[in-house]
């Protein structure tokens, strides 16, 4: 009898190792750890979650550490995920532009939720910035969202998100007061920053930075090089401003950046942990350690 289930079970998900469709393992999922199951959809959303969560239910998520959600190409796995969770955290503004058509053909029935619903967005070249979380105050308004959704859809276990939570925001407050104090003995002028991307436009307004500009001139890492043109001005921007450094980032090979420092005649920094945190056991393997990490590598970079 046990041959024959293992082998029934085997059937059913053949067409999955196909990459035909998407086999859910739901019912046995809940049943071994009789939890909810909660789906992030990158790993600065997916940390944010594990902690209000704490260990009431099981978290997934989707693109990993120095994973760049920009071009993620999700595979039938992912669908599966879907397929088995309760609730969807997102963060929205086009930044998963892959997760409509993953959640379609996966036949979710989970509740997705936009953690970024309601906060003031920057725009860039007719596109919404989607950065958020370099601005500690929004990922404040995140948690909360979090909190209010799990919960609404785990009543029982409502208290302790709202305990977590409460822990967290307290964290989180210290963390933005820590950013103010820090970048407060850094002259105004020197507050000026290029990058490999258009990440921190968020951080540059909360925090008193200028962004001087980007390698790639785009809120998305699936922006072409810039043209011949393009790093000409650039460059002649990033000599104009009398920046000592650039900054790579973990979700995007450095070599443009590397070209546009010795063209420029500046360094480049340590690369920040923008889209996505680090590994485990890195600077930058939680949102409070990234932050950090992030405002002591430019202070220590700009610093006269």
């Amino acid at each position: 009898m046990r041959y024959r289930r293992i082998r029934l079970l085997t059937v059913l998900c053949l067409p999955l190792l196909l990459g035909l469709t998407a086999c859910s393992s739901r019912d046995s999922s809940v049943a071994r750890s009789g939890k909810p199951i909660v789906v992030a959809t990158f790993s600065v959303l997916g940390d944010l979650v594990k902690i209000v969560a704490g260990d009431s239910v099981e978290v997934v998520t989707l693109v990993g550490p120095d994973g760049d959600a920009h071009t993620f190409e999700p595979t039938p796995k992912d669908g599966v995920s879907l397929a088995e969770a309760d609730v969807i955290f997102e963060n929205g503004v086009g930044f998963e532009a892959w997760l409509d058509k993953l959640y379609s053909s996966s036949k979710s029935k989970a509740k997705r939720v936009v953690v970024s619903e309601g906060l003031r967005l920057r725009t860039l070249e007719n596109e919404h910035d989607p950065h958020l979380w370099h601005d500690v105050k929004n990922a404040i308004h995140m948690v909360g969202v979090i909190r209010d959704k799990l919960a609404e859809a785990d009543p029982p276990n409502a208290d302790k998100y709202r305990a977590n939570a409460a822990a967290y925001l307290d964290r989180l407050n210290t963390l933005d007061a820590w950013v103010v104090e820090k970048v407060g003995t850094l002259p105004k002028a020197k507050r000026k920053l290029v990058t490999s991307h258009d990440t921190f436009g968020y951080f540059a307004d909360r925090y008193g930075f200028e962004v001087v500009g980007s390698g790639l001139e785009s809120v998305s890492t699936e922006a072409s090089d810039p043209s011949p043109a393009a790093f000409a001005k650039l460059v002649g921007e990033i000599k104009a401003a009398k920046v000592p450094a650039i900054f790579a980032e973990n979700v995007h090979n450095p070599k443009l950046m590397e070209r546009l420092a010795k063209e420029a005649g500046v360094k480049v920094a340590p690369p920040l942990f923008t889209d996505a945190l680090g590994k485990p056991g890195s600077e930058g393997d939680t949102y409070e350690k990234m932050m950090r990490y992030n405002v002591s590598t430019i202070m220590d970079a700009l610093k006269p």
